[in-house]
């Protein structure tokens, strides 16, 4: 029995999909798809059933899935009890997100929150969206914290784990200002493309920018200029005038407040997150326990216009 199935077995169950599961476990498909053959022939059943498409848990990988999630946690357990559980003012709480959120809002948010949990310290481990669920639901993290949207929902098990909403932001499209006039605009034309600089198409914000274009208010005329996983380098590229690309809101907030970029369209360009914390409850210490506590009790924060507005179209 090699620990590493486990971590297979609930990123396959995540995904639904063997390359992509590969992918983030870093590893290639054919020795992913070994490794979870090996778990089913150590476990005498199958836990994939290959025959349809998306993949999905057969009734005994449905069953399983809980058992791996709580063997993974109950091992990380056993590691940190090695040094004693820590005391009140010792714990330290690991936290997954997306790197943007680990830029632009955690800093202020941990300032309020360490005196509430009582910890010593934090920990991040920073990555695309669905990198952070997977974190998180593999036990890795004690919270995840998460842009949510109604079309690219995330889905944890109510059962299994609490969820709050803390925060409320748009998701916009942005350009370098030049003498205070956009570098470029949309929707671009059919002889005069913008350059579009984008997110992998398999990310949570590279499949929410294109679903932004494709219920966009004129048809949209653009060429693929620069495609990242990471919100920080699309900033990057974004102010040193290399195209259109789209931005959480506090992530654009500094460039924009000094001038550098500029909204390149109204809420018709946009969409509303959602920003949600979840914790397991099977595994939430004091320090986490007294976070969520807080959470639930504190209205949520808005960092710009509400996204209500949406449907009107106003800003």
């Amino acid at each position: 029995m090699d620990f590493r199935w486990l971590q297979d077995f609930l990123s396959l169950a995540e995904v639904s999909n063997f390359t992509e599961a590969a992918a983030t476990r870093h590893s290639s498909q054919p020795a992913f798809s070994r490794r979870i053959q090996q778990l089913e022939s150590w476990l005498g059943v199958e836990l994939i059933d290959r025959s349809c498409y998306p993949t999905k848990l057969t009734p005994a990988g449905e069953r399983f899935r809980r058992t791996a999630a709580d063997i993974i946690q109950q091992m990380v357990d056993a590691r940190a009890g090695i040094n004693d559980d820590p005391e009140v003012g010792q714990e330290i709480v690991t936290f997954a997100l997306p790197h943007s959120l680990a830029i632009s809002r955690f800093p202020a948010w941990w300032s309020e929150w360490q005196g509430i949990t009582g910890a010593s310290g934090c920990r991040l481990l920073a990555s695309n969206v669905h990198d952070a669920v997977t974190a998180h639901v593999a036990g890795l993290a004690d919270v995840l914290l998460v842009f949510h949207h109604a079309q690219q929902p995330i889905f944890l098990d109510p059962d299994h784990y609490d969820r709050v909403a803390i925060a409320s932001e748009w998701f916009r499209p942005y350009v370098a200002a030049k003498n205070g006039q956009p570098a470029y605009k949309l929707p671009g034309t059919a002889k005069a493309p913008f350059p579009l600089l984008n997110y992998s198409t398999s990310t949570f914000m590279g499949r929410m920018a294109d679903l932004i274009m494709q219920s966009a208010p004129a048809p949209v005329h653009s060429y693929k200029a620069f495609e990242s996983d990471l919100a920080s380098a699309l900033h990057n590229m974004i102010v040193a005038g290399h195209g259109i690309g789209w931005l959480p809101e506090s992530a654009a907030a500094e460039a924009v407040a000094e001038g550098k970029i500029k909204a390149a369209g109204d809420n018709r360009w946009s969409a509303p997150f959602t920003i949600y914390a979840f914790c397991d409850r099977a595994r939430a210490g004091p320090a986490v326990q007294r976070l969520m506590a807080h959470l639930r009790r504190s209205p949520i924060a808005l960092f710009a216009d509400k996204p209500a507005a949406l449907a009107s179209g106003n800003r």
